[in-house]
Parts: structure tokens; sequence; C-alpha cells
């Protein structure tokens, strides 16, 4: 049986990280455990490229058009959306994952879902760097292991 769960390796990796500045409290700590990440597993400053976006409709207009620059061996989107009084909420919640999904199957590189959909916000504060981790450092690692899957496949089929 062969199994592989894809290295973590960031020396020689560029990262584009497309943030949205709504509910800036939270994003801006989910941009810091990223980029903190990152740094951990060898990525330099200069290798990584921080575009801020109004908000999480934005995020896949920008990913879309940053995966298609060859500039980047991946990309992390990253946001914060909490439930509010209206249905806002959900439209904003599906159409963001849907069209970062979209960016992710039609990339040639991988493309990281790091939008906290809270229901309030200590729950997003939680998952900032709280108690509950902090998604945008997850999202670093899985990048990283993405990239290194997407080189196994190369590799392994020529």
């Amino acid at each position: 049986m062969k199994t592989y769960g894809g290295s973590i390796v960031g020396t020689n990796k560029k990262i584009g990280i497309v943030v949205s500045d709504f509910n800036q409290l939270i994003t801006s700590k989910l941009l810091s455990g990223t980029v903190t990440e990152l740094q951990k597993f060898g990525v330099y400053d200069q290798d990584i490229t921080v575009v801020h976006v109004p908000g999480a409709m934005e995020l896949p207009r920008v990913a879309n058009q940053l995966s298609k620059t060859n500039l980047f061996d991946g990309l992390i989107a990253l946001g914060s959306v909490i439930k509010g009084e209206t249905s806002h909420y959900d439209y904003v919640c599906s159409e963001t994952a849907r069209g970062i999904s979209q960016v992710s199957l039609d990339s040639k590189i991988p493309v990281m879902f790091g939008v906290l959909t809270t229901d309030t916000i200590e729950q997003a504060i939680n998952r900032s760097g709280g108690k509950g981790g902090n998604k945008g450092s997850e999202c670093a690692q899985g990048v990283l292991q993405m990239i290194g899957f997407d080189n196994w496949i190369k590799n392994s089929l020529h």
C-alpha cells in the first residue's frame, strides 16, 4: 500500500493571502497567525504577498485573479462573517464559500478557505487565536501541504 500525506515545506514557496478588512479585529488575528505559521515552515517575508479587500464577498474575485498570475504557489483567503439579525449572513457565507471553492477547483494552485462563519463574536475570537486555535495558522499549514501534494503528483506522473 502506498500512502502520501504531503510534505510541509515553505522554502522557496510564494504565497498570496487575500484578507477581508471587514471584522478587522478578527481578520488581523487570522492574518497574523497565517504569516507566523508560514514563516515557521520556511516561507520568507519577501515571498508572502498580502492583498486587502473590503469584505468576504470580494475574496473569491481577487483570489481568482491572483491564481491566474503565475506569481504564487498557493493562495489563502481569510475573512470573518459573524451572524447578525438578517439573512444577509447566510448569503455572504454561502456565496463566499462557493466562490472560493470554484477558484480552488479551477486553479492550477491550491487555494485555502480561511473564512470564519460564526454565530457570535466570541466564537470568532476563539477561532482566530483563542482556545479554538487559529484558522489562519491551519490554512498556512494546509496550503503548504497541498503544494507538496501537487508537486508529488507532478513528479509521480512523469
